[in-house]
This record gives structure tokens, C-alpha cells and sequence, in this order.
């Protein structure tokens, strides 16, 4: 408690997304579980949980990264860099992933073995992303070196 008093605003930033970063794995998890169990309505349930922490979770970061990249105070010229990378190498990625959580969050929408292919995928590539951002990105962050 008394940690977090001291925390500068990017560490607290890398803290909440570290944390986001933990429910999405665990979402995707669940969704990939109940999907093999075929409960497909409680995998759609934790695909819909999954959308929201998701979409909350990558406007938040473009929305700090903005800022961050206007504030001096807060940046550094290796962070900086670094920032400029990742926005620019996640924007596929990033807009793969909203168009399949929009398409298959739908209610109409069936969760077949397409669904189950493409999720796996595209887990696996958000994964790789995760481990980018916090072994690298969040690190400079975190440590603003």
C-alpha cells in the first residue's frame, strides 16, 4: 500500500497493464477450455469478457502512449523510441484481433472449428506481444532509464 503512494505514473501504468495482461491470458484461456469442453456459451461468455477488457485495455495504451510521447517529464529518448516501435508493429495485430473479438462476439455468429483455429492463432501471436511489451517496452517504462 504505502509502495504505491510512491509509484511514479509509469510505474502504475505498467502495474494495471501487467494486470490486464494476466486477465487476458486467463480469458483466453477459459474461452479455449470451455470451447473444448463444447460449451460454447460459456466460452462465447468469456469471449465477450475477453472483448471488453481487450478493447479497454489497447485504447488505454494508445491514449498513455500519446500522452507519454508528449510529455518530456515522463519519456526518455530510448523509451521514446521504443514507444514508436511498438505502436507501429502492433497496429496489424492489433486491428486483426478487434475485427475477430467483433465478428465472433456477435450472437448470431457460430464458434466452429474456423473460431477455434483462428483463436488459437491468435492467441499464441497476443501472447508473443505481451512478452514484447513487458520484458522490453514496459521495462524502460517501469525503470525509465
Amino acid at each position: 500500500m504505502l509502495l504505491r503512494l510512491f509509484l511514479s505514473k509509469n510505474q502504475k501504468l505498467v502495474k494495471k497493464w501487467k494486470k490486464e495482461h494476466e486477465d487476458i491470458v486467463v480469458l483466453a484461456h477459459k474461452v479455449i477450455g470451455e470451447y473444448s469442453k463444447n460449451n460454447h456459451a460459456n466460452a462465447r461468455k468469456a469471449l465477450k469478457e475477453l472483448n471488453n477488457i481487450t478493447v479497454n485495455h489497447v485504447m488505454n495504451e494508445d491514449i498513455e502512449f500519446y500522452r507519454l510521447m508528449k510529455d518530456q517529464k515522463r519519456i526518455t529518448t530510448k523509451s521514446e523510441a521504443m514507444v514508436r516501435e511498438f505502436t507501429d508493429t502492433f497496429k496489424g495485430t492489433k486491428m486483426a484481433l478487434m475485427n475477430f473479438l467483433t465478428k465472433y462476439t456477435q450472437d448470431d455468429v457460430v464458434l466452429d472449428e474456423e473460431f477455434f483455429t483462428a483463436f488459437n492463432n491468435l492467441v499464441g501471436i497476443l501472447g508473443e506481444r505481451i512478452e514484447f511489451e513487458e520484458n522490453n517496452l514496459y521495462s524502460i517504462l517501469y525503470n525509465k532509464e
